[in-house]
């Protein structure tokens, strides 16, 4: 009798486990989520140009807008407030059906004129016109690409008034905004998706990465994102860490075009003066990939054929060559410490070829170093995201991985810019924060997540 009521008394307390285990892992409803970010926003609009494309940028325009397409983990176009689209006339017009009973924010219903008129906002140049349930997208040139497009965080669908004022369709509405300082979310009762699970979202901006860490280490705040160069010490640390691949390039890009033979040589000699390598195993703390391309390998398949490995001695003949000094002045983020440090590293780098590069915060420079978050995992459409960034035009887009390949090494032969290092975007997290992921754009997650104990 005694072993029976042992056993039973053993049975219940399994059951209690694996009932409290279940009670950990099943979604809760509820709680605020506590964000800190770097950039200083100064307006929620996706289409806003004032403002640089940024991962925190993208990750709060998909809390509070949607796009008519998305793409998931592979990269495959899945259906979002289109239900479908068809393109004719050799991809020249494309027809995209509207999903039915989506609502924005101001409980008005989303229709094909609303959509038409926030792609126009957003792409003065694109001709779009309604017709009935569907929105018609016709383009002077052939684009495949066009679906891939509009998945980007930037064709969000937005309804904006005339004072200025915007409402999306997506998961969270604004409850306070103070621009520049913080953002305050609240959940979307009756969003077509489902309701999201936290009640508000707070998010603390214009924070660097090291008030970030002591904001999360004292549990003022659950999510923060994390610098390249601080991944190592920070997993050492033990913090829930998670990473895109690389999806930001660290590059050169010089304020005008290459305007004489000997100008060319001497940005050859840039090139091969810097030791990458050494970038990513010192500064970087084995973060990272060096760069020879615009494109990492994961998107193009193809990054590992262009050289990363430096060459003094060609750098320095290519020098002599030239027969003029090479002296720029180079420019960089004066609130990015990470950028600092690689000018400085550069500047020595450039000095040991025979070059002079003067580090300098100041705005106007010969050459600046910038990051360049790849606007998509579509190869062609982060490539013309990196050549408008260097101020050359992509014409075509579309085709095979040789016309990728070409068009890539046309780029580069401008000259416009360097490649130096592929970056990921990182983010760490409290153990309370539950189910949270970084898209492979880089942007962060959070419409599934939620709250539950802080236990791993």
């Amino acid at each position: 009798m005694r072993l029976f009521v042992w056993r039973c008394l053993a049975a219940s307390s399994l059951l209690v486990a694996a009932l409290a285990a279940s009670a950990e892992t099943r979604p809760q409803y509820g709680g605020t989520l506590r964000v800190a970010m770097h950039a200083a926003l100064t307006s929620l609009d996706p289409a806003e140009t004032t403002q640089p494309d940024s991962f925190a940028r993208r990750s709060l325009t998909m809390l509070m807008f949607d796009t008519l397409v998305t793409s998931d983990e592979n990269g495959r176009l899945q259906s979002s407030l289109a239900t479908s689209w068809q393109a004719t006339a050799g991809n020249q017009r494309w027809q995209i059906r509207l999903r039915h009973g989506v609502k924005f924010h101001d409980g008005t219903l989303l229709t094909a004129e609303a959509v038409v008129a926030s792609l126009r906002a957003a792409n003065p140049s694109w001709k779009v016109s309604a017709d009935g349930d569907s929105v018609i997208t016709e383009l002077e040139n052939a684009d495949p690409e066009l679906p891939s497009e509009l998945a980007l965080p930037r064709n969000a669908i937005v309804k904006r008034t005339d004072d200025g004022r915007t409402s999306g369709t997506g998961p969270f509405h604004v409850a306070d905004w103070q621009p520049g300082k913080k953002l305050t979310l609240a959940a979307e009762e009756m969003y077509w998706r489902g309701r999201p699970f936290f009640d508000t979202i707070e998010i603390e901006m214009g924070r660097n990465e090291r008030d970030q860490m002591m904001a999360l280490e004292s549990g003022r705040v659950d999510l923060v994102e994390v610098g390249a160069e601080q991944l190592h010490r920070v997993s050492l640390e033990g913090r829930r860490l998670a990473s895109s691949a690389p999806v930001e390039l660290l590059a050169f890009v010089f304020a005008r075009d290459v305007q004489s033979p000997g100008e060319k040589l001497l940005r050859d000699a840039l090139a091969l003066s810097v030791d990458r390598g050494s970038i990513r195993s010192v500064l970087l703390q084995g973060a990272g990939q060096p760069a020879g391309g615009v494109l990492p390998t994961w998107i193009s398949g193809y990054e590992f054929v262009f050289p990363v490995e430096a060459d003094l001695p060609q750098a320095r003949r290519e020098c002599e060559q030239a027969r003029s000094a090479g002296a720029w002045s180079l420019g960089y983020d004066s609130n990015d410490s990470l950028a600092r440090l690689i000018a400085e590293r550069i500047a020595l780098n450039a000095k040991d070829a025979g070059l002079t590069l003067r580090p300098t915060p100041g705005a106007t420079t010969d050459v600046r170093l910038v990051r360049i978050a790849l606007a998509s995992v579509d190869p062609w459409i982060a490539l013309a995201n990196v050549a408008g960034a260097l101020g050359v035009a992509v014409t075509n887009r579309g085709g095979s991985v040789e016309d990728l390949y070409a068009a890539e090494e046309a780029l580069l032969a401008t000259q416009r810019g360097i490649p130096l290092v592929h970056l990921p975007a990182s983010y760490a997290a409290s153990t309370s924060l539950k189910n949270w992921a970084v898209r492979p754009d880089g942007s962060l997650n959070l419409a599934d997540a939620w709250i539950g104990s802080s236990k791993p």
